[in-house]
């Protein structure tokens, strides 16, 4: 999510699903990147966050859409439910009602956060199978609640704030959410400071788009933040993220149309690029060998699509 995004009157169109051919920018570890969906930019649909279960199925938000779908690794796309419009959006930095990050519990309820400027709709949200979205917390409307992750031991959620520049904490049965962690660090320079966040060995790990970090906070035996650790700089437009394994080397989305390596050491190295088909990345999630990676088109107003390669461990 980027201050430059284009705000794009919505239409209602389907989904539009291809396969293209062999990438060409790939770089190890990463190759065979083939983009598998495209996604009509008319309708909104702009993909902004995904999470991938046990079958390889792709959940995400299309951000202006205010949309949650599912893309089977068949290519088969469900929206699973639409956020209720706003009587007037009036979303900090952008205006509109802005659908963010996503989470997956067990029993597959799908979590995502919104944004409308308003607060009888701001906020974390729930799907369950077959159910319709509620919302399970409030969340300040002169906010932007953007990045999210589940605790799946604790039944948490963990939220950026990328205007407040904090990190929330939520319980995911529903109740009263609040500030875990904040600081300097978290803060935006001028648009958008905490942004994409996972869960990783004992912490919470967030990115900084503003700042363009990546940040580490370490859970406490309470359970309570401790201090904010700077493990990577020098990544403008840092977005969201995935760990690639156990360690804590990461691939994260950059707006600039680039997915980069980041070793534990902060050194990183681009390894997807325009040649392959991103149109300002937006995400990534790693699901054993594979990438995926999404792209909103945000900078680019072509072509949003998803993303799938092969990682070498």
């Amino acid at each position: 999510m980027h201050a430059r995004s284009s705000l794009i009157a919505l239409a209602t169109a389907g989904v539009l699903l291809t396969s293209a051919g062999t990438a060409t920018g790939a770089t190890e570890p990463v190759s065979k990147a083939r983009l598998v969906a495209h996604f009509p930019l008319a309708a909104g649909r702009q993909p902004e966050n995904i999470t991938v279960d046990g079958a390889g199925s792709v959940y995400l938000t299309f951000s202006f859409a205010r949309q949650i779908a599912r893309v089977t690794p068949s290519g088969n796309v469900r929206v699973l439910a639409t956020l209720p419009a706003p009587a007037k959006a009036n979303t900090p930095n952008l205006g509109k009602a802005f659908v963010g990050g996503i989470a997956r519990a067990d029993d597959g309820t799908v979590y995502v956060t919104y944004a409308t400027g308003t607060p009888d709709l701001t906020g974390v949200w729930a799907v369950r199978p077959g159910g319709r979205p509620h919302r399970v917390a409030a969340l300040p409307a002169d906010g932007l609640p953007n990045g999210l992750a589940l605790d799946h031991g604790t039944g948490r959620l963990y939220v950026t704030d990328s205007v407040h520049g904090v990190i929330y904490r939520v319980p995911a049965r529903g109740g009263e959410a609040a500030v875990w962690a904040e600081g300097d660090a978290l803060k935006p320079n001028t648009f958008a400071g905490a942004n994409g966040l996972k869960l990783h060995n004992g912490a919470v790990w967030a990115t900084n788009l503003d700042k363009g970090t990546v940040l580490r906070i370490p859970v406490t035996v309470r359970g309570t933040a401790g201090p904010i650790q700077i493990r990577a700089t020098g990544m403008p437009s840092i977005d969201d993220f995935a760990f690639t394994g156990r360690g804590d080397t990461l691939l994260a989305a950059l707006d600039n149309d680039e997915v980069v390596l980041v070793r534990p050491d902060g050194t990183h190295l681009t390894v997807l690029a325009a040649a392959d088909g991103l149109q300002t990345p937006t995400s990534v999630d790693v699901h054993g060998s594979t990438v995926y990676v999404s792209s909103a088109a945000y900078l680019t107003n072509k072509d949003p699509n998803l993303l799938r390669a092969h990682l070498s461990h």
